[in-house]
């Protein structure tokens, strides 16, 4: 894992520019960043941006990105994957402290507390870098405020891809500002579905199959206490709802609060 963080801003030359302030790299395919924050810029921990640099015809090349830091954050955070081929992130990748990216500041989303209906207990779905807003989330007071108990599942092939989200669950009892509302409430269950790992399998089977609520001591999912939001692959989206829809869950919106929600701008394969 190599880091570097920054010592003082570059000027801006981009439209929209924000400045890299620190970079990590997790493993050859998976790497984050911190940029500098608009200071017009609110938004709603769960919430995406369009992130991006200037492709090769001068025009800005733009991906939906989600914020992984919370909402009160100075900077921001983003989590991403390395296509060696794609558009955007076959640049992205290469970004380093000083550099500047585009950051168009209207962040929209479906992965917000506004689009669930009050309830007990809420489970955060991920894979892969799917994690992001989830990261977001779980850096917010407000999700402890809401539920008494927050399970986040994550599920990626090997156990390198899910260092990012084992290293900032750990640190979140340390938190200044959220560690005392996290103790004893938030509930982290990783898996792999290539590499050995005490816990394996799809997020889909170990839902469906009762694993999970047996591993962490659970009731099973029922639709008068459990919320959840999902983001992932668009498949992988798909088989899940299905699942949640078998425990009697249904979809809502910002504008028709439910039972979970799905964040369907992901960014997938080939950006």
């Amino acid at each position: 894992m190599e880091q570097t963080e920054a010592k003082a801003p570059a000027p801006k030359h981009l439209p929209d520019a924000q400045t890299v302030t620190a970079v990590t790299h997790w493993t050859d395919s998976l790497f984050s960043f911190r940029v500098s924050r608009p200071q017009t810029l609110r938004f709603r921990s769960g919430e995406f941006v369009m992130i991006g640099l200037m492709g090769d015809n001068g025009k800005p090349l733009l991906r939906a990105y989600s914020i992984a830091s919370p909402s009160w954050d100075e900077e921001l955070e983003f989590y991403s994957i390395k296509v060696p081929d794609g558009p955007l992130t076959s640049k992205l990748q290469h970004i380093k402290v000083g550099d500047e990216i585009i950051l168009r500041p209207k962040p929209v989303g479906t992965l917000v507390h506004d689009a669930l209906l009050p309830g007990k207990r809420v489970w955060f779905l991920a894979t892969g870098t799917g994690f992001a807003p989830f990261a977001s989330l779980m850096r917010e007071p407000e999700t402890y405020e809401k539920y008494d108990e927050v399970i986040m599942m994550h599920t990626c092939r090997t156990v390198a891809e899910l260092e990012y989200g084992r290293k900032l669950v750990e640190d979140l009892e340390n938190d200044p500002l959220i560690g005392e509302m996290v103790a004893g409430k938030l509930k982290y269950y990783p898996s792999t579905t290539r590499e050995e790992f005490p816990t394996m399998g799809r997020i889909t089977d170990n839902l469906a199959s009762g694993k999970v609520f047996a591993d962490l001591g659970l009731e099973p999912m029922n639709a008068e206490t459990d919320r959840a939001m999902v983001c992932g692959s668009l498949a992988f989206n798909k088989d899940v709802m299905a699942v949640l829809e078998s425990f009697g869950l249904n979809e809502g919106a910002n504008s028709e609060p439910r039972e979970y929600v799905v964040e369907k701008a992901f960014v997938g394969e080939g950006v």
